[in-house]
């Protein structure tokens, strides 16, 4: 068996950190294993025992240039694969992007498994193109939660394969559960993109202004001073840049939230969540989308909407006062974040390619 990945933009995102933890799962079980990305720094970069190969991709802020550069980017990578791909080959896509691979998957007529993170892309006319690749060229399709299936239903054979923590991030998080946090500080953990409810969370530190917000996102430092160069920030947010390590974060966090905008997007899953879930934080999220699958409402935390600050701040208020309730709700949370372990991810994986 010989297994060949596709992702697109390699960085410090979910959706390659997913495909991280797939190729080591692969590896591990003596499964050849090449990946294709673009070059670049992420958690796709230097893994063991991986052959990689890189194609061209540059991302750009204006939408009509990144197109450009999309469309360039899936034309290299056909070109590559054309002369590279075998029908005995396992071509598995992660995220709808490389559609380039696809249609060589389906010409050379191996099996492709598309392992879809997003409801839907914009603007419109490029997310049917891609979908409708998918109903085209996948022979299976892995959803990263019961949500998304049932939002991008698909007429193949599909799974449902949750995000996992690694038994070496659980490890570091068991370390440090039960301890006292030294100060009282809400953490999130985000892409700098408006719908992420960046600014949500800048008003809710203004709501709040007794406790330490702390906002780590996923860009550098003169994207995020651009971002909020009109923007009023409260003395009590703190503001980080991309960060290759987060458990820092979480040993000091004791509640996270995630501010999602649900009238411009729905969150398929959530890792950070369950990333605090595992550190026996108490979050905060919203009421629809895949972390309703890991958060269940007055018991591990709560789920209401990022508009309703007045409400989550009082959540806050009522957690900080009320030790007794936030020692439940965290070790409700850890036990809720044993079931997504590797084990479980392991063996699902294996499951999907062989069958």
């Amino acid at each position: 068996m010989r297994i060949i990945a596709v992702h697109l933009l390699n960085n410090y995102s979910g959706s390659p950190k997913v495909l991280m933890q797939l190729l080591k799962c692969w590896t591990k079980n003596d499964i050849e294993t090449h990946l294709y990305t673009c070059a670049g720094e992420g958690f796709l970069s230097n893994i063991p025992h991986v052959k990689p190969h890189f194609y061209w991709y540059r991302f750009a802020k204006n939408p009509i240039i990144r197109l450009l550069f999309l469309l360039t980017s899936q034309f290299l990578l056909a070109v590559q694969l054309f002369f590279t791909l075998n029908k005995k080959d396992i071509l598995y896509i992660n995220t709808v992007f490389p559609f380039g691979a696809a249609f060589v998957g389906k010409i050379i007529g191996c099996k492709v498994i598309y392992h879809i993170h997003e409801t839907g892309v914009k603007p419109k006319i490029l997310n049917q193109f891609l979908f409708g690749i998918v109903k085209l060229c996948a022979t299976n399709v892995v959803y990263v939660s019961n949500f998304l299936a049932q939002q991008q239903p698909m007429k193949v054979k599909n799974n449902v394969l949750y995000n996992v923590i690694e038994n070496s991030f659980r490890k570091e998080a068991r370390f440090h559960l039960g301890k006292d946090k030294e100060s009282k500080i809400i953490l999130m953990i985000s892409s700098l993109k408006r719908y992420k409810g960046i600014n949500e969370f800048v008003k809710l530190a203004e709501l709040c202004p007794h406790y330490i917000f702390k906002l780590v996102l996923n860009a550098n430092q003169k994207e995020i001073d651009h971002y909020f160069k009109d923007v009023f920030l409260p003395s009590n947010l703190i503001l980080h840049t991309s960060q290759t390590e987060v458990h820092p974060f979480y040993k000091e966090a004791s509640i996270v939230v995630n501010l999602t905008v649900t009238q411009l997007c729905k969150e398929t899953f959530g890792l950070t969540i369950l990333e605090a879930m595992t550190y026996g934080i108490p979050t905060i999220v919203p009421p629809v989308g895949g972390m309703t699958e890991l958060v269940e409402n007055n018991k591990n935390g709560y789920l209401i909407d990022s508009q309703e600050l007045v409400l989550i701040s009082e959540k806050i208020n009522q957690l900080f006062l009320n030790p007794f309730l936030y020692h439940q709700m965290s070790q409700s949370a850890v036990v809720k974040s044993t079931f997504f372990c590797e084990d479980y991810f392991e063996k699902e994986s294996i499951k999907i390619i062989s069958n």
